[in-house]
């Protein structure tokens, strides 16, 4: 008995030892890879829930007595395990708190084999946007689904990462009448006792996780033409547009762009496009802009429901989008990238690849200007102190949430334009061609990118060296310049250091291998030249002798600031104007980067405004508003704000009032964005009295409610509307408002319930500011619409006093009403703008308490506390003397 009593205490403290392991942290281990997935689904889209079985057959690596996976609020109700001799064995499930982690224990330790592990589960949908999802459109409910990044497991159990690459088998039991759609064609339909049906689907090719899809609903499925076959693919690819019910004619606009995209894609990489068909789908409610699904790309409705009353904005989204989407089927979808610390393989490929499909496709959309406004906004994120990595080390769930920013995104782009530039556009796509098909349906790292791209431009160590020196550190270089000339001929003296703006604390002392370009002029003609600069100081020799002046980043095209000499900046601004659109943008950051450092005034930037508004390009003549608006907000008192609005005024009114305020029959789309471009700034950025009595009288007659109850939306322009009742709510107050949520209870068009519910977020009004923020957050509103509201409440310096105040109270509430995604942002939404290093303090201490329990939060308001105090030392820097002689001097507009 006390052997027997020795024994049974041993095997519980092995088991009890067994149970104390940790559980992992990041990737998880390597003791099993999943080969196959057999997944059946039971989906009802009127139930709270759905329930589900998944056979999940894999390898185990080693001997081993459990296994870790991942799965997140679900109920398993019956769990086992079958060896490569087709035994069962006893397994029990064990969820690790909500982890999204969960334990399989074996009963027994089993040798390194081939199993088939089985679960039954059920759960409730989704209530965030995540996972398996429910959304209700004209009161009829859908199920979407978003996976991405670390979703999946909230739908079924497995190994959600992106380095297990497995086909699926996927079977759906849905409801008679119910639409089903997936990444891979249906191949059978069987009608069930019970009048349901059980739909199969093809299998699919290795995917990871998150980019399996599926949506049920009474859906409107519209055949487009299919994609016709091409040099790369021998078959002809179906083309479907999916939309809520009722929508499907709005869909025609989106397909047939499609067939263009998919084919300049192809030509470009060499390879076809691999999933059989494609549909895209417009989702009633989503937290992304889309999700590239292969296969099955869901969109946000308002990107592929397009009419006639689309504002332009929406419909050159609507294809820059799709390209973004359809490039990700072969970045991302093909080839993977292992862990998301290199996330922006997908993503930044994706952008830049968006922009080369629209520039080639669409030349009028200007998307050569869009990849440098996405560059330079990249480029004001990255240089604050707390900036992560492009490839920055993944250890959590927060993390992962967090990589999905303007640095994976514009950063990652302006780079790969800039060393595309530097290659050569051949060369750079010789490299891509070769790591497409070296790594197709696998994984592949940014080690593996760099050399096929070095491979294919017979390219030394140095290559490797620079891009990493981008992508595996913070930050974005200085490159300062000095132009010095003596007996004909021309040197720039060159220097780098981390760029950070006034009041930093960051240390400067980096280096980055900058594949530096710069333009030259002399009498007229132009010259370009580059070099690799690496070294901390260098010297490059000009050809041609002394220039008039130079550009030390010829079109655009690097991923770095810039600040020259005094007299070299002066011969620059007077040149300004004979720059080409790409140059004024990189101008316009040269002034806006100076003024942030503390090196151009206030007075300069607003002469460069006037520079630069002569432009006739929209891009170009707004480049510096922003800054503008700041000057105005943070340094003008009343006398210097009425002088900036009557400048601003002289610089835009006449082109605002010679476009009219009014569509005009056969006008571009540069014309309509251009008119809806210059009534914001004029009417709610400088708060012009003849713009916003324009405005107001076409809000006016929107809330002339017809004979139904309905707003007039069409008495407006469309392309102004976000303006037209903006200005409508801060001028018309309750009435307003009470007419905007009578709609909004009615209305199901996307875009018009987006443009009204940040509408309704403009009101400076305190009473009914209280009222439209607990609107956020009911259940009037859509989870996808509470952080916009929010936002644009933030914006108006008049609302973030009330506003901070509420979100204390109601953090719990807004948490819960928006997606995961946005939560690690929330510590920035509700610091925009502030300018008070004692808002920080109130900032971190909230955030420091209990709010530090939501995911990301950290390194958010790590983001925010820096931002706040940097814009408080810029306050300090900048002072209001230059604005003060600016006064005095009372410019004329150019």
């Amino acid at each position: 008995m006390g052997r027997l009593r020795y024994l049974l205490t041993a095997l519980f403290l092995v088991a009890g030892l067994a149970q104390a392991e940790p559980a992992p942290l990041g990737q998880l281990p390597d003791t099993a890879q999943p080969l196959h997935y057999h997944l059946q689904l039971r989906v009802d889209p009127a139930a709270k829930g759905f329930s589900g079985t998944v056979e999940i057959r894999l390898r185990l690596n080693q001997a081993a007595d459990h296994l870790w996976l991942h799965a997140q609020s679900l109920q398993v109700d019956k769990v086992g395990l079958r060896d490569a001799q087709k035994r069962s064995h006893p397994v029990r499930f064990a969820p690790h708190g909500d982890s999204g982690l969960a334990r399989i224990d074996f009963g027994s330790t089993l040798p390194a084999q081939e199993v088939l592990l089985s679960l039954e589960y059920r759960a409730e949908y989704n209530s965030q946007l995540e996972g398996l999802y429910k959304t209700v459109r004209a009161g009829k409910p859908y199920i979407v689904t978003q996976m991405e990044p670390i979703s999946a497991r909230r739908a079924f159990p497995g190994f959600d990462e992106p380095r297990f690459k497995t086909s699926f088998d996927l079977q759906l039991d849905v409801p008679a009448g119910a639409q089903a759609v997936t990444n891979t064609a249906q191949t059978e339909e069987k009608t069930l006792p019970d009048g349901w049906r059980r739909l199969r689907f093809r299998t699919t090719p290795k995917l990871p996780t998150y980019l399996i899809a599926l949506a049920v609903g009474p859906w409107d499925i519209v055949e487009g033409k299919p994609i016709a076959p091409t040099r790369w693919r021998e078959q002809a690819i179906p083309l479907r547009g999916i939309a809520p019910a009722g929508e499907g004619a709005r869909l025609k606009e989106a397909l047939e762009a499609t067939p263009a995209i998919v084919t300049a894609l192809e030509d470009y990489f060499g390879y076809p496009y691999s999933f059989g068909k494609l549909d895209l789908l417009a989702a009633p409610d989503f937290s992304a802009g889309a999700m590239e699904n292969p296969g099955l790309v869901i969109f946000r409705e308002a990107l592929l429901l397009l009419d006639a009353n689309t504002p332009a904005y929406l419909r050159q989204a609507s294809f820059e989008v799709n390209a973004h989407e359809l490039a990700h089927q072969w970045f991302g979808d093909t080839v993977t990238m292992p862990w998301w610390n290199d996330l922006w393989l997908n993503e930044a490929f994706a952008s830049w690849m968006e922009g080369r499909i629209t520039e080639n496709l669409r030349p009028a959309q200007r998307a050569d200007l869009r990849r440098i406004q996405g560059a330079q906004k990249a480029m004001a994120a990255d240089s604050l102190a707390s900036a992560r990595r492009v490839r920055q080390p993944i250890g959590d769930n927060g993390d992962i949430e967090g990589a999905f920013d303007s640095l994976t995104y514009g950063k990652g782009a302006a780079v790969l334009g800039m060393f595309e530039a530097w290659l050569g556009e051949n060369v750079f796509r010789n490299g891509m061609r070769q790591y497409m098909k070296k790594h197709a349906f696998a994984s592949a790292t940014s080690d593996d990118l760099i050399d096929a791209l070095a491979e294919a431009a017979d390219k030394d160590q140095r290559l490797g060296k620079a891009m990493r020196s981008f992508l595996d550190q913070p930050g974005v270089p200085l490159v300062s310049s000095e132009l010095q000339c003596s007996d004909g001929k021309a040197t720039l003296k060159l220097s780098q250091q981390r760029y950070f703006p006034a009041g930093s604390q960051g240390d400067a002392q980096q280096r980055w291998g900058i594949p530096f370009c710069v333009r030259t002029s002399k009498a007229g003609v132009a010259a370009t030249q580059c070099q690799l600069v690496d070294a901390a100081t260098s010297t490059l020799a000009l050809d041609g002798g002394c220039p008039d002046w130079y550009l030390p980043n010829a079109q655009a095209r690097g991923y770095y600031r810039v600040t020259l000499a005094a007299r070299d900046m002066a011969a620059l601004t007077q040149a300004a104007a004979t720059l080409d659109d790409r140059e004024q943008l990189a101008f316009a950051d040269a002034v806006k980067s100076g003024f942030e450092r503390g090196d151009v005034d206030a007075a300069t930037l607003l002469a460069a405004l006037g520079q630069l508004a002569r432009s006739p390009t929209r891009e170009v003549a707004l480049a510096l508003q922003e800054e503008l608006v700041w000057i105005r907000r943070n340094l003008a008192g009343a006398a210097a704000r009425r002088a900036i609005d009557d400048y601003v005024a002289q610089l835009y009114l006449p082109r605002l009032e010679q476009l009219g305020y009014l569509r005009r029959t056969g006008e571009s789309e540069d014309d309509a964005l251009t008119r809806a471009a210059l009534a914001e700034l004029l009417g709610r950025k400088v708060d012009n009295v003849k713009v916003r009595a324009a405005l107001l009288e076409q809000g006016k007659a929107v809330l002339a409610v017809d004979g139904n109850g309905r707003l007039r939306f069409g008495a407006a322009n469309y392309d102004m509307l976000g303006t037209v009742l903006a200005v409508t709510v801060q001028e018309r107050g309750a009435a307003a408002i009470d007419a905007l949520i009578a709609e909004l209870a009615r209305n199901n068009d996307a875009s018009l319930r987006t443009t009204m519910i940040m509408a309704m977020g403009a009101t400076t009004d305190a009473q009914q500011g209280e009222r439209v923020r607990e609107f956020a957050i009911s259940d009037a509103a859509k989870i996808s619409e509470t952080g916009r509201l929010l936002g644009i409440q933030q914006y108006e310096p008049r609302n973030r006093a009330a506003l901070w105040t509420w979100f204390q109270r109601r953090y719990a509430q807004v948490v819960a009403h928006t997606p995961v995604f946005l939560h690690g942002n929330l510590p920035e939404l509700v610091s925009e703008g502030w300018c008070d290093e004692g808002q920080a303090k109130k900032v971190a201490e909230f955030f420091g308490r209990d709010a530090a329990k939501v995911s990301g939060t950290a390194q958010g308001l790590q983001r925010a506390d820096e931002a706040i105090r940097l814009c408080a030392a810029r306050k300090q820097t900048q002072g209001t003397q230059s604005l003060q002689r600016w006064l005095q001097a009372r410019p004329a507009a150019p």
